[in-house]
């Protein structure tokens, strides 16, 4: 029988706000590198072509670039695997510091890899092998990062601060992507080809350095140095474990990941492609608002974390999910007009409800798992889904407007997805905005608020006794397994 343990003054975790707001641009910087790369990348993904793959022609080539990039989507839930559970096991901040400099090693390598020209078939095959060590260290940095922020922040303001997560995302995209704009601009199409491309990949070094030093200077987060101390035996929990006892968080975590990412990659991945290829706006004119949309998002992802946190995450997500569910048609009706205020309000439309995602997801998905199975949870859940819809959807939504000939395709697929979401979300989540992390104790930002913290947990100490049933219930399968002949 399990005695009830009162919380107790020495259970309430004390955030210093100083050391929190390193973790939250420790962690950015490491999103920032990520979303840089799969700026550069997308939009030199012709000059690539060129000159990794010159033997075939002008679509060919872009085929097999951009099939290049695709391919590290397939290794990035190896890598949550990996990375994850290696989180669980040795701490969040030495696994972030590693996959960090793997990102920057392999993003500077590709700058690095001599063409076709020079060593023929090599080229593409190092470029292959760059591209799935990118995709096997991302598998375990978006994951981390969501769960170094949301364990070394207040319960209260979790939201706004892990919302410095995404503001990372917009800044690297809105870098990655305008360096190569202004290098194309300034250097011509043939000094591009030759070595201009180079550049922005080059770029990857001092960048990786500054996040390095940044995530080297953070502490471990305090939920997880607390776990250590009153773990009572070293067992870890391996993956297979998180997948039989932990089935519905993941499914959960799985269904939630889906519409945010086809949402998310709609908007920012899919768009230019969209303006350009399909309405026929011209590239420079389609990537500038895209730009600009994101700049506006910047400060509207912030201040919807502050929203999520007063109002609750959950809500709010309720809100961004019905808002697109009614709306989506109506901004591809603005977008598909051709004139281009109607455009960038159709888009500013997309942004705004993109943003109310953005400024609450960081904090609500590591939410779904308990503290020891946070980190190996939450990539294998997060990387799975972003493999399977994440990088698909420009893919399927390019597919469907051939398929069908309707250019408000990518406005069903958005309501598709949302309304799935939705339920999903209105159903089988909990609202913890505010509350304490599963098997984590309550965290605040000052000792002044541990008298009201221990009134609004008393007798709630649901996170760390359904803890230990589960653990109980691990043990108990593997004394059977041990005892069966």
């Amino acid at each position: 029988m399990t005695v009830k343990k009162r919380l107790r003054r020495d259970d309430i975790t004390v955030v210093d706000l100083r050391v929190a707001k390193q973790a939250v641009v420790g962690t950015a910087v490491g999103n920032a590198m990520e979303w840089f790369d799969f700026g550069i990348y997308s939009y030199l993904a012709s000059t690539i072509g060129k000159v990794f793959f010159p033997e075939f022609n002008g679509p060919e080539q872009l085929i097999y670039s951009l099939a290049t990039f695709a391919i590290s989507f397939l290794v990035r839930p190896i890598g949550g695997v990996f990375f994850g559970t290696l989180g669980d096991r040795i701490g969040r901040k030495k696994v972030l510091t590693f996959t960090l400099l793997l990102m920057a090693l392999a993003t500077l390598g590709i700058g690095l890899i001599p063409g076709y020209a020079t060593i023929g078939v090599a080229a593409p095959i190092l470029l292959l092998l760059a591209r799935l060590i990118q995709g096997f260290s991302t598998g375990g940095e978006y994951a981390g990062a969501m769960t170094f922020i949301a364990e070394s922040t207040p319960d209260k303001q979790r939201g706004r601060m892990a919302s410095g997560l995404e503001v990372g995302t917009l800044v690297g995209y809105i870098f990655g992507s305008g360096i190569v704009t202004l290098l194309t601009f300034s250097l011509g199409k043939t000094a591009m080809l030759h070595w201009g491309w180079r550049i922005p990949f080059l770029i990857a070094a001092p960048l990786g350095l500054i996040g390095l030093y940044l995530r080297t200077r953070l502490e471990e987060t305090p939920a997880f140095k607390k776990m250590e101390k009153s773990r009572e035996e070293r067992k870890h929990v391996e993956w297979k474990e998180i997948l039989v006892y932990h089935r519905r968080p993941l499914l959960v975590g799985l269904i939630l990941v889906f519409f945010y990412n086809v949402v998310d990659y709609t908007v920012l991945s899919y768009m230019p492609s969209h303006l350009t290829a399909v309405l026929g706006y011209g590239a420079t004119k389609g990537l500038l608002m895209i730009l600009i949309v994101m700049f506006i998002m910047i400060p509207l992802v912030i201040a919807m974390g502050y929203i999520g946190d007063r109002i609750s995450g959950k809500r709010l997500v309720q809100l961004g999910l019905s808002g697109l569910i009614v709306l989506s048609i109506p901004s591809f009706w603005l977008i598909d007009s051709g004139g281009n205020i109607a455009v960038f309000w159709g888009l500013l439309i997309l942004a705004v409800f993109l943003a109310s995602f953005q400024g609450t997801m960081p904090a609500l998905l590591p939410s779904l798992f308990f503290t020891h199975v946070r980190y190996g949870g939450l990539a294998i859940t997060y990387n799975m889904s972003t493999s399977l819809f994440g990088g698909t959807a420009p893919l399927v939504v390019a597919w469907l407007i051939d398929l069908t000939a309707n250019r408000m395709v990518p406005a069903y697929y958005l309501i598709f997805s949302c309304v799935i979401g939705l339920i999903v979300l209105t159903i089988y989540v909990k609202d913890t905005s505010g509350k304490p992390l599963r098997g984590s104790p309550p965290a605040v930002a000052s000792e002044d608020e541990i008298v009201e913290a221990l009134k609004e947990n008393e007798g709630s100490l649901w996170w760390r006794e359904e803890r230990k049933a589960i653990e109980e219930r691990i043990k108990e399968a593997v004394n059977v397994k041990r005892s069966t002949p």
